[in-house]
């Protein structure tokens, strides 16, 4: 919106025509974003603790947490105001793909603010049934990806990339919507599976959106694309301020949220942080990227999936617990050399998706 005012004005005061910059509106969305977070951060979890918005810990958890029961949860709700605000003040609002981003986001937001709700009311740990979140997931990512393939109107915004292989290009045609489902779908729940320790799941978040934000600027760039040999998608640059939002917000809300936590981001921002960086993968034809960069992600989903298929399979279990972290923390590892430890890791993995540009 600010956007949209400052360059009308531009006629009257050229000095404004910097803001027309895709650089300069990335920058400002990220500290707009994460200025919203610093300053409503206090208030909300000061109505949160008065309106006893407490997360429910499981009793067959690692012991430690349990003395995290009552901690405000529901705090994503402040993640999304920010990326929203910090979007919608300096994207251009006239560019479809900042919707498809803002719409999933806010989308699985919702569906997460629906089970934290009813977890709550209920005082227990059991919110939406795993189907219910499942088929509200499947519909939200469905209708987004009906709509990218509706209106692509390039191959390039329906072929896959494979890093490292720049004459690789999948073209899946309609299979594109289901790869566009998985993807979403994937992530969101990946992301929420994630976030079980203090800052554990927000700044790989963090680190993993900006690196989102540098592939949609480039691939937005016909020069960029061209020397990198990436596919150019003109409009998608636009993203970088969806992405900055999504930095400055996760930034602003790690604050609270470092160990040891002020307020939880529950449900409500896990889908939805998951969810974003999903599509703007999808957008920006990274997905085998966001693969690599979303690595500690990826080692948590695969952790509780081998725990369940080994447990009906042969009675047993390969970790102490799953996800991945609690099996750390059981072995004897202190939540924060856990967190700080994963968030090396997704470091190096965000260094290796972007080396991806250069080694092709």
């Amino acid at each position: 919106m600010l956007y949209h005012l400052l360059v009308d004005l531009s006629d009257q005061f050229s000095a404004l025509n910097a803001f027309r910059y895709l650089t300069l509106r990335t920058i400002l969305s990220a500290v707009t974003a994460l200025a919203i977070a610093l300053l409503i951060g206090p208030k909300m979890i000061r109505w949160l603790n008065h309106l006893r918005v407490g997360q429910q810990i499981r009793d067959d958890g690692p012991q430690s947490h349990l003395q995290k029961a009552g901690t405000p949860t529901m705090g994503g709700t402040l993640i999304l105001v920010a990326i929203l605000a910090g979007t919608l003040a300096w994207a251009d609002l006239t560019n479809y793909r900042v919707w498809v981003a803002v719409l999933v986001t806010a989308g699985f937001g919702g569906i997460g603010f629906v089970d934290d709700y009813l977890k709550l009311s209920r005082s227990n740990s059991t919110g939406l049934r795993a189907w219910q979140k499942l088929v509200g997931q499947l519909v939200i990512a469905t209708a987004a990806g009906v709509y990218l393939y509706v209106n692509a109107d390039r191959p390039a915004e329906l072929q896959y990339i494979v890093p490292l292989l720049k004459e690789v290009l999948l073209d899946f045609g309609p299979w594109f919507v289901l790869a566009t489902v998985v993807v979403v779908v994937g992530t969101s729940n990946a992301v929420n599976l994630t976030d079980g320790l203090d800052g554990l799941a927000i700044l790989p978040t963090v680190m993993v959106a900006a690196a989102l934000g540098i592939f949609c600027y480039l691939s937005g760039h016909h020069f960029f694309a061209s020397y990198l040999a990436i596919p150019s998608l003109p409009g998608v640059g636009e993203l970088a301020i969806f992405c900055g939002s999504i930095t400055g917000a996760g930034l602003g809300f790690l604050w609270f949220n470092t160990y040891p936590a002020q307020v939880f981001m529950g449900d409500v921002g896990a889908l939805a942080l998951g969810a974003a960086l999903g599509i703007v993968a999808v957008l920006v034809r990274q997905e085998l990227v966001l693969l690599i960069m979303g690595g500690v992600f990826v080692m948590e989903t695969v952790s509780v999936i081998m725990q369940v298929i080994s447990f009906k399979t042969t009675g047993r279990r390969i970790f102490a617990m799953a996800p991945l972290h609690h099996h750390f923390e059981l072995k004897g590892w202190p939540e924060p050399r856990v967190i700080v430890r994963f968030w090396i890791i997704t470091f190096l993995l965000v260094l290796l998706g972007l080396a991806t540009l250069k080694l092709r």
